[in-house]
């Protein structure tokens, strides 16, 4: 736990600035409104390119937020890529483990809890006859995810790191995404 003159840090989340966002958002619920967006442009095979754009909150660009970050996908050889980039699936784990950490430091700074180590092992099954569309039964999508956590507190006992947990995966957003239904809208654009 940091605390200089005025603020107080806990595993690296602001406590201040945290409890005055969830007041502002108590007060004006439509804040929570949060629309990411990415641009997304093929490359070759399965190599692909992908820039994140604008964030909007409550209906209003967030002008805050100066860069945009590049992210590339391919697939393994052994999958038909060229293996230039982490595939489609490896982010999605990333994507998991990096709103697992989100979750787990603020609901953690939340809770007063003090993370000194947070480590996650995550691994996903598919079977690629669902993709390939040769078997009608079996899905295209991940089978099963599974995550280790490995938490270490200094001031946080076994059991308040377990309710930690179990309250991260009930508030996880990427989790929530794809442990339920969302609906995803396709639209094709033609020039």
């Amino acid at each position: 736990m940091t605390n200089t003159s005025s603020t107080l840090t806990i595993n690296g989340v602001d406590k201040q600035a945290l409890d005055a966002t969830i007041d502002a958002i108590r007060e004006t619920p439509a804040l929570a409104q949060v629309t990411f967006s990415l641009g997304s442009e093929w490359l070759d095979g399965c190599h692909q390119r992908s820039t994140t754009g604008e964030l909007h909150q409550n209906g209003e660009l967030v002008s805050s937020r100066e860069a945009s970050y590049v992210l590339e996908s391919d697939e393994p050889a052994a999958l038909l890529g060229t293996d230039k980039a982490a595939s489609p699936a490896e982010y999605v784990l990333q994507a998991l483990a990096g709103c697992y950490a989100v979750t787990y430091a603020t609901n953690a700074a939340v809770r007063g809890i003090e993370l000194s180590s947070l480590r996650l092992e995550m691994q996903t099954d598919f079977d690629l006859q669902g993709f390939l569309n040769l078997d009608d039964s079996v899905r295209p999508g991940a089978q099963e995810i599974r995550i280790n956590v490995h938490a270490e507190s200094p001031n946080a006992s076994t059991e308040q790191l377990q309710e930690l947990t179990d309250a991260v995966q009930k508030r996880s957003p990427i989790r929530d995404t794809l442990a339920n239904p969302v609906q995803v809208v396709t639209t094709l654009v033609k020039k």
